[in-house]
């Protein structure tokens, strides 16, 4: 692996660079936690108004795909469906 260096053979680190990266990992893993909160919260609420969330999620994770992939899957999953004896 190669290591970042600098002018002075003495640090082959930049210290200064290497803290910026380190804070900004953090702050953005902070906030991935926030927003990961916030989504339980919004599934919470779902589920407290009668909605199934592993529906849910199964629609959300439906529509961040592509419509046409999405086709494709599901009419490859009839096809499989229908050659093992079950109807779709």
């Amino acid at each position: 692996m190669a290591y970042p260096q600098n002018d002075d053979h003495d640090d082959p680190v930049q210290g200064d660079q290497l803290k910026s990266i380190v804070q900004r990992i953090e702050r953005l893993e902070e906030e991935k936690k926030t927003i990961a909160d916030d989504i339980k919260e919004v599934y919470a609420e779902a589920k407290a108004n009668g909605y199934d969330t592993k529906i849910l999620r199964k629609v959300v994770a439906l529509r961040r795909r592509d419509l046409d992939e999405r086709r494709e899957e599901e009419a490859i999953l009839d096809l499989y469906l229908q050659a093992v004896g079950e109807s779709a």
